[in-house]
């Protein structure tokens, strides 16, 4: 992962200057792995993040916005007992490991002064947050607990003695000679960028490929010394913080990375650019873990809907030729005295053309064929009224399936707290069992997301059906401008401005193509018009609305822009 034991050290350095002689205000645990505290130092209060989550594991400071459960975890409890009010005397780092230790003076009952350490270890799904006695090196308490029966060599229990990871014994790359590298590599072997991660402590895979694609053509001469300028760099705290954008996917690290062609994105600081790059990641993380139920059931109802539509068409191209049957009949009642019971089928001339091309007409052998003929006449009849209630059958299916893409572009937006809002109208539409637990929820409002353009005014996007039904029918007035793209399932969005200038509309038009499927398309068509010409049919679905005397606009969605405008 790019948050080796070089980044760790570059971070430690970035909120040592930041937190350093700091007061811990307030703590919160908004998630099961996350743990978020307010540090006022510097006269400005600062966000720390301090994550164990197993594929984003980090600590920064942050500006993104956390829902805070309303019932604190044990282990935030335990920390607010502990470091509330208490000072960040020192940050450290463990050698050159993923181990960051905040030394945080604080005070006891009787008003003596205690250290403690809070102890971050950033090492993938071995992630943990560790709080320990400086005095005992006993663990008060973890945000994971690792018992002896899974790991003999350390326990992560309250009351355990802390001990640190193994020690990987590997040379300190900023200490490294030439003779050194040399003495590690075996240029015969290859796999070279392998060789300097299983030699150097704190060097990850993506630094070990940056450095061996540096040297070019890697030999005793060009890889020392591309070796030897990168550690020089580093060792200096010369850092470019990037993201490396490259089919469509996107890498961060201290310096641009030039073995991945594509573009780069460059940052002041080391927090902004993780803020950038796990902007909304761990969240759809946790949503596509909680919504996995809901994501079969949507697709399963979908697909149930797709059949049935093909099934309906079919049903459709059979009734549109009742007239086929019609003619049968009339051919068939003008030529009975040919007919006998016991025939299988019989040729007669069709009338209604003018060659007189004879047709084969199939019979019941069973019936008589006064019988025959009106079997074919009571197809005609069926036939004929289908037509009516299968285009109706048609359309319903129709208006399912786009109620289903909807939903499925709201899970991939959605956030933990959506998730709930989701669930209920599924209940509600009888697609999820009702349970009587929820229903003091149904009656709370949605929770609408703000967002503020350049020029200050207010735009409010609605992230799922019952947000959007809120947000177009009860919270905007009637002059607001709503906007949602042309055709494509997304968001409702609304402007709170009676007449908001060209910029305005654009930027609230980027919301509504990225909360929409089109997120990743470019030149998304957008409609905006006034909430008054929107109107929601009699019965329809929730979230689904009809507009007219729309505009529209075309935009290419920019996470970079939706985070600025963020409120």
């Amino acid at each position: 992962m790019p948050f080796d034991g070089f980044f760790t050290r570059a971070v430690v350095s970035e909120l040592a200057s930041l937190l350093v002689g700091g007061r811990i205000s307030k703590i919160h645990q908004p998630f099961k792995n996350e743990i978020v505290m307010i540090v006022r130092a510097g006269r400005k209060n600062h966000k720390l993040l301090i994550s164990a989550h197993p594929s984003y594991a980090r600590i920064q400071v942050t500006d993104d916005i956390f829902e805070n459960p309303q019932e604190p975890p044990m282990f935030c409890m335990i920390l607010r007992k502990h470091l509330e009010g208490a000072i960040i005397e020192d940050i450290n780092q463990v050698e050159m490991d993923r181990i960051v230790i905040l030394k945080i003076k604080s005070r006891d009952e009787l008003g003596d002064i205690r250290y403690k350490k809070l102890i971050i270890e950033i090492m993938g799904r071995h992630s943990n947050i560790i709080l320990v006695d400086e005095e005992t090196e006993m663990i008060l308490d973890s945000v994971k607990h690792i018992p002896t029966a899974l790991n003999s060599y350390r326990t992560i229990l309250p009351g355990a003695k802390y001990i640190l990871p193994p020690a990987q014994n590997k040379i300190s790359p900023l200490n490294a000679t030439k003779e050194d590298i040399l003495r590690i590599i075996d240029f015969n072997a290859g796999k070279l960028d392998k060789q300097i991660v299983g030699g150097f402590s704190g060097i990850s895979p993506l630094l070990a490929k940056e450095i061996v694609h540096r040297a070019g053509l890697a030999n005793r001469e060009t890889l020392p010394n591309a070796f030897l300028m990168m550690m020089n760099k580093l060792e200096a705290h010369q850092y470019s913080p990037s993201i490396t954008i490259f089919e469509n996917k996107e890498e961060f690290y201290l310096l641009p990375l030039t073995l991945m062609a594509g573009e780069i994105k460059q940052f002041v600081t080391l927090s902004e650019m993780l803020d950038r790059f796990y902007f909304g990641k761990a969240d759809r993380d946790r949503v596509k873990q909680q919504a996995h139920d809901l994501e079969r059931l949507i697709k399963n109802e979908k697909e149930k809907n797709e059949g049935k539509l093909g099934k309906l068409k079919q049903t459709l191209s059979e009734a549109e030729n009742a007239d086929q049957h019609q003619l049968l009949g009339e051919l068939l009642t003008a030529n009975l005295h040919q007919v006998q019971k016991g025939m299988k089928d019989i040729s007669v001339p069709n009338y209604y053309d003018e060659h007189y091309q004879e047709v084969t007409i199939l019979l019941d052998p069973r019936k008589s064929p006064s019988e025959n003929a009106q079997m074919y006449f009571t197809k005609y009849q069926k036939a004929k009224n289908a037509v009516h209630v299968v285009k109706d059958q048609i359309e319903k299916t129709l208006g399912e399936i786009e109620y289903f893409d909807g939903l499925i572009q709201q899970l991939d937006s959605a956030s933990p707290r959506d998730l709930e809002e989701i669930r209920e109208e599924l209940r509600e539409e009888g697609y999820l069992r009702s349970q009587k637990k929820n229903k003091k929820k149904s009656n709370a409002k949605p929770v609408i997301e703000r967002y503020q353009a350049s020029d200050g005014t207010e735009i409010f996007v609605g992230k799922n059906n019952k947000q959007n039904d809120y947000l177009t029918n009860k919270l905007a007035s009637r002059d607001d401008i709503w906007l949602h793209t042309k055709d494509i399932p997304g968001s409702h969005v609304v402007i709170r401005s009676k007449n908001p200038d060209d910029a305005v509309i654009l930027e609230a038009a980027m919301l509504a193509a990225y909360f929409s499927k089109a997120k990743n398309s470019a030149s998304v068509p957008v409609d905006f018009t006034k909430v008054r010409h929107v109107k929601k049919p009699n019965g329809a679905k929730p979230g689904f609305v009809i507009y007219d005397n729309q505009q529209t606009v075309y935009v290419t969605p920019d996470e970079d822009q939706v985070r600025k405008m963020q409120n």
